[in-house]
């Protein structure tokens, strides 16, 4: 219930700051959790990114405003945080489909995204496969691609970006360098998320001495706590949602910022699959 009240606090943080500056920090802070924490959070639970949440609400209010007030286009513009009714234009047509100035237009049809609102929602039926590890620093490599963090778009980009890396040789020549099977499954690291994009890199852990490509990018990663989640069927994409829905509000950790992993082992078609995401207590 707790969780509940702090995340309600935040959507109503936001609700009454649509129309001024909304600082990250203070509205983790209402859900008592680190910003980072928050923002990788948000996209799970809502199915939408929080700068993009924010954006829809903002435009909503927008068109309301055009069409029931005499406001000028420029007023509401910079009412809503836009530097220029350029920019407001083409934020408005992207989510209306049609320019600010026909919001008035009788009959014109307009998006309108409602106030978010956290419930009780019964889960946890199922059981969930997890361990908390701790790891020194690690080094991999491999080759990475920028990934909308809008959790809808993401697990229609991921996919298509694997397919890239088998196509273009990439994933055999991992595994040549590696002196592995070419068919053998890849590790898929997840980081550098700006709230509207995040890298996602197929890889694998650096040997030591071993000399890469320059097509390839190493990646160093800190020493950390690790909660690490398995799933026999390795449907990691139901698994991520399960992570953020049901684990994280229960427990007693939250997310670090540091590169998070999808690891799997094993050949193609026959893999197995765990999550490995970078936490600290509370």
């Amino acid at each position: 219930m707790d969780w509940l009240e702090r995340m309600n606090g935040a959507m109503e943080y936001i609700e009454t700051n649509l129309a001024d500056n909304i600082s990250y920090d203070e509205l983790a802070q209402k859900a008592c959790c680190s910003t980072y924490h928050f923002q990788r959070m948000f996209p799970f639970i809502t199915g939408v990114s929080l700068s993009g949440y924010i954006r829809r609400r903002r435009l909503t209010l927008a068109a309301f405003e055009l069409q029931t007030t005499s406001a000028k286009v420029i007023d509401v513009a910079m009412k809503y945080g836009y530097d220029s009714p350029e920019a407001f234009a083409r934020a408005f047509k992207n989510l209306h489909g049609i320019m600010p100035i026909s919001a008035r237009d009788k009959g014109v049809s307009l998006k309108a995204y409602p106030r978010m609102s956290f419930s009780i929602s019964i889960k946890g039926d199922v059981e969930m496969n997890y361990r908390i590890e701790q790891r020194g620093s690690f080094e991999m490599f491999g080759v990475y691609g920028l990934i909308n963090s809008d959790r809808k778009i993401a697990f229609s980009e991921v996919p298509e970006f694997r397919k890239q890396c088998d196509e273009d040789g990439s994933v055999d020549l991992m595994n040549e360098l590696l002196g592995r099977f070419t068919d053998t499954m890849l590790h898929a690291a997840l980081y550098d998320d700006n709230g509207e994009s995040f890298k996602y890199m197929v890889c694998y852990n650096l040997p030591k001495g071993l000399e890469i490509p320059d097509k390839f990018t190493k990646l160093t990663v800190p020493a950390s706590t690790w909660a690490i989640f398995s799933d026999p069927q390795c449907d990691l994409q139901k698994l991520w949602d399960r992570i953020y829905f049901e684990w994280f509000p229960t427990s007693e950790y939250e997310q670090i910022e540091a590169p998070s992993f999808e690891m799997y082992y094993g050949p193609a078609g026959h893999h197995t699959g765990e999550i490995w995401i970078p936490v600290k207590k509370k």
